[in-house]
Parts: C-alpha cells; sequence; structure tokens
C-alpha cells in the first residue's frame, strides 16, 4: 500500500523543509490584465489583453514537536530566513544592489508549485512548556510566482509519457470498488488497483493512501 506522502519545501540551494503536517486546503490563483477604453455615447468597448500577472499559491501550515519537547522554531527559523537576502545565490551582486531571498517550491507527492518566492508570511505561537520554549506554531505562507512555468498547480510527473496513469489519493470513507466506478464507470475493475498497488487486503485502503490508477487499454 502506497504510504502518506508528506509535503515539503524545496529551498533554492538550501534542500527542503519538510511539513511536519500536510495542509488541509491550498489555494491557487492566476489573474490576466485585461483594458478598455469607453467613450462617451458609446456602448460597452471591446477588451484589450493586457498580459498575466503572477499566479499565487495560499496555505496554512502546523508545527507541533510537543512530543520530543524540542523548540518549534527549529522549523519556524527556516521558513522566516526565506524572507531574508541570500548572499550565496548565483548572480548576487551587493554593490549594485542584485541579491534577493532565495526562492521556494511547494511539493506534495504529485502536486507542485511553480518555481515561487514568499510574499508574505504570518507565524502565530500556540503553545508552550513551563519554561517558555514554543512548541506549537500556526504559519500562513502566500507564495508568489517568481517565473514563467510550465508547472503550475497540480501536475502529474508521468504526463507527456506515452500511456501515463493517474494517481488518486484515498479520501475518508473510500473503497476500491467505488474508486474503480469513479475512474472506469465499473466497480468489478476494483483488482486491476488492487494489482497495480500491491494490495494483499483491498478493504485495508487508508485515508491519505496515493493509488496508482492505471489507463485501461484501448
Amino acid at each position: 500500500m502506497a504510504e502518506l506522502e508528506k509535503a515539503f519545501l524545496k529551498i533554492e540551494g538550501k534542500g527542503d523543509i519538510p511539513c511536519l503536517y500536510n495542509p488541509e486546503t491550498l489555494s491557487l490563483g492566476r489573474r490576466n490584465e485585461w483594458t478598455s477604453n469607453p467613450m462617451p455615447g458609446k456602448g460597452v468597448p471591446t477588451l484589450r489583453y493586457g498580459g498575466a500577472r503572477s499566479g499565487w499559491m495560499r496555505l496554512d501550515l502546523m508545527f507541533d514537536t510537543t512530543n520530543d519537547g524540542t523548540p518549534v522554531t527549529a522549523y519556524t527559523g527556516k521558513l522566516l530566513s526565506l524572507m531574508e537576502i541570500d548572499p550565496s545565490l548565483p548572480g548576487t551582486d551587493e554593490t549594485t544592489n542584485n541579491a534577493r531571498p532565495p526562492t521556494v517550491a511547494f511539493h506534495w507527492g504529485d502536486l507542485h508549485s511553480f518555481t515561487a518566492v514568499v510574499q508574505d508570511l504570518s507565524l502565530t505561537f500556540t503553545y508552550f512548556s513551563s519554561t517558555g520554549v514554543p512548541l506549537r506554531a500556526q504559519v500562513h505562507l502566500e507564495l508568489r510566482q517568481y517565473e514563467r512555468s510550465h508547472a503550475y498547480g497540480p501536475q502529474n510527473p508521468t504526463s507527456g509519457t506515452p500511456k501515463p496513469n493517474r494517481v488518486h489519493r484515498v479520501q475518508p470513507g473510500e473503497t476500491l470498488d467505488r474508486i474503480s466506478a469513479r475512474y472506469y464507470g465499473d466497480s468489478t475493475r476494483w483488482r486491476l488497483l488492487a494489482s497495480a498497488n500491491a494490495l494483499e487486503d483491498p478493504l485495508a485502503v487508508r485515508p491519505g493512501a496515493l493509488l496508482t490508477i492505471p489507463r485501461l487499454e484501448g
């Protein structure tokens, strides 16, 4: 059975920051500019395309270290550093003010964001030890698209292959026959799913698990 995927943030030149808990929701958006030239005595003018604005992604993350008692700032400190200029990045020249914070990309299984920068970050500590050590924190992140990218929102890394497989995240209450009916229109094809995912017990499908959904021949 596929294991529960953990989300993480891939940081330019710095490796990954793991998310201790996967986010419950993600918000993504884009905006195009359209302009017009209204004139007195005229009807509705035709819009003219004025270009695209950067995409955005908003997410809330929770970090909790109450189990081992270590300060949660070991994680939140890394997030705060994403707002700071990193002089080790290629192309940095502080004499000409050519410096910037690192880029970041959100990854969760087959879902990943565009290359982005942290535009907005808010941090709230919600639980402390008896000695005042912060052990739990809520973080709100707003990522802003940094550059033009072919990847936006949910992406399947098998796309572009001759016969790509889809991936399904199991929801509470779902069974293999229901998933089979959803993708194939036939609940009796659950055995194909069981075989593709090496499931010995088709009834023991855990919520949150990722299942490969093979394409039917023809």
